[in-house]
């Protein structure tokens, strides 16, 4: 059995997919922005190893839930699944990044970079990655007029950027990109079309399953199907692009 670490799972899909790695015998470390999340996310799911707090928007506050998932031990798969929606005005973080960008990006290229290396790293994309026009230069969004849906779009193109990138620089790991639909949790709103539990299980199976298919890298995926990302994803120069901006502004080297 596996031991998993799940981003955001506090609620909707990272408590889905905590759910079901935890009925399928797996230990799960779930991730929550604060103690009072932490206490709901045991409550939800007392089964699991640990849960670890910290507020992904915040730089400092990513480190040290990268050193409480170290203390606990190594993991064999970190699923990214902490994210904020289209809907969020400009925010800025202490680091003046705004949060979408600072949550759905900056937290998982650190938490990759600083959290004990895994066999197998999942991020959560979604399929509106593909109508965004990618301005790396300007992921600061200093130059342009504030644009919620666009912003959120970028920072989805990012995570599949991020996920080909280690799986380019990181041979030995499973690294692997997820759409899972647009689902009824507190970001996509109750009239979400898609399926919680099959947006979920996407990846848990990437996670953990050992079929032929789950084990590849460098692949995005929608409910357990390749499908084909964004031109730019799959540019070496535009996922080392992003890798450098990660780094300077973090502060925090991608181990080769």
């Amino acid at each position: 059995m596996s031991r998993v670490f799940v981003t955001g799972s506090a609620d909707g899909l990272g408590l889905a997919a905590a759910r079901l790695l935890a009925g399928s015998g797996h230990s799960v470390v779930l991730h929550a922005r604060n103690a009072l999340r932490a206490a709901d996310a045991r409550r939800s799911l007392p089964v699991a190893e640990a849960v670890v707090v910290g507020d992904l928007a915040s730089l400092s506050e990513t480190r040290s839930v990268a050193e409480q998932v170290n203390r606990i031990g190594r993991c064999d798969a970190v699923i990214h699944n902490a994210g904020v929606g289209l809907r969020e005005r400009l925010v800025r973080t202490p680091e003046g990044l705004p949060r979408v960008f600072a949550i759905n990006v900056l937290a998982p290229y650190v938490l990759t970079a600083l959290v004990e290396r895994p066999k197998r790293l999942v991020y959560l994309s979604s399929g509106m990655h593909r109508s965004a026009d990618l301005r790396l230069e300007d992921v600061e969004w200093t130059e342009r007029r504030w644009d919620g849906p666009a912003a959120y779009s970028e920072s989805k193109l990012c995570d599949v950027l991020l996920a080909f990138g280690v799986a380019r620089h990181w041979p030995d790991v499973r690294s692997n990109a997820v759409d899972p639909g647009w689902v009824a949790t507190k970001m996509g709103g109750p009239g979400a079309p898609d399926d919680l539990d099959s947006g979920s299980r996407t990846q848990v199976w990437l996670a953990v399953s050992d079929d032929v298919a789950a084990k590849g890298s460098g692949t995005y995926f929608y409910h357990q199907r390749p499908r084909a990302p964004h031109p730019a994803a799959l540019d070496p120069a535009r996922q080392d692009e992003l890798v450098g901006i990660c780094r300077r502004f973090s502060g925090v080297l991608l181990p080769d």
